[in-house]
């Protein structure tokens, strides 16, 4: 790869893996998925092909196939699911990413101006910029670390999301209204400590609280603007905490967030940080859009830590 100007030259790729969740987006990643590898092939472009049965044989493929003598290009066709699927092996390593969006958020790719038409998104493997980003790590009480690219979510957003996840229907972004929706009915307050890490003015605040999103980026849940002010190379994670509000409230509240715009309201509060450790009991997290634990947890910013092929 070569920087230039106008962006990154890939004109040179000789080899990509091309992961894949053929059960994305209803069947829509397998048929993006066949795109992609039609377009390379043509190029003459080596293509290693991941699809496999768990998340955790994906990683293991992915790791392995880096450890062979890396491709020039990691694919991701499928979700947020699937990009934090491959994090793990794909953090901190030189190997880009291109993101073909086919799941049913597609909030990272949403925060670089990627659609959902495979044939540009796949260009970007030749003609991409390269840019590297922050990665949130996540470590959870009891259970194993994890990174993410997007948001973490406790308390009312994280149970939205396991709502969501065991839906069929509907598809696309009204799953998460719809969800949403049906969480208001059990959506109570919770206390939280939170524990901002290094030098902030707020070292700790304990508050009643609906929800408590970190974000490396702006969005979760297919557009929602839980994080407005986030940048993924910043080097710091905004944390966005939703306060006690009454159920007509939660409902006002809830179209905007939908709708992609920014929350004001009296009840939200915003912090920037390196690290910030949330406790609060019985709350569900999500990270990605995963499940990942109950809290107490702590979050931390990994300064470019994966480098992302952006229009």
């Amino acid at each position: 790869m070569t920087e230039t100007g106008s962006g990154t030259d890939l004109r040179e790729v000789r080899a990509v893996a091309v992961v894949t969740n053929p059960a994305a987006g209803q069947g829509k990643a397998r048929d993006a998925a066949h795109t992609v590898v039609d377009q390379l092939s043509r190029d003459g472009v080596e293509i290693i092909e991941i699809h496999a049965p768990s998340a955790a044989e994906t990683r293991r493929r992915l790791r392995d196939v880096l450890a062979a003598g890396p491709p020039d290009v990691v694919v991701c066709v499928g979700g947020d699911g699937l990009v934090s699927t491959i994090l793990d092996p794909l953090a901190n390593t030189a190997v880009p990413l291109a993101l073909v969006p086919a799941g049913t958020g597609n909030d990272l790719a949403r925060e670089f101006g990627i659609g959902d038409d495979p044939r540009p998104a796949a260009d970007l493997i030749r003609h991409g910029r390269a840019r590297r980003i922050d990665l949130g790590r996540l470590e959870p009480s009891g259970y194993e670390p994890m990174w993410f690219a997007t948001v973490a979510c406790t308390g009312f957003d994280a149970r939205v999301t396991l709502r969501a996840n065991r839906m069929r229907h509907p598809r696309g972004r009204l799953r998460y209204t719809f969800a949403a929706v049906a969480e208001i009915a059990h959506g109570t307050t919770v206390p939280y400590r939170i524990e901002m890490g290094g030098e902030h003015p707020d070292p700790v605040v304990e508050t009643e609280a609906l929800l408590v999103a970190v974000g490396n980026t702006t969005t979760y849940g297919g557009g929602m603007r839980i994080c407005p002010d986030a940048v993924p190379d910043d080097g710091l994670l905004d944390v966005t905490v939703v306060g006690k509000v009454s159920h007509p409230e939660m409902l006002r509240i809830l179209p905007a967030l939908s709708a992609g715009k920014r929350i004001e309201h009296p009840a939200v509060a915003q912090y920037r940080v390196e690290s910030v450790r949330l406790s609060a009991p019985g709350a569900p997290a999500t990270a990605d859009g995963e499940p990942a634990g109950h809290l107490p947890l702590t979050a931390r910013i990994a300064p470019r830590a994966l480098t992302v092929l952006t229009p």
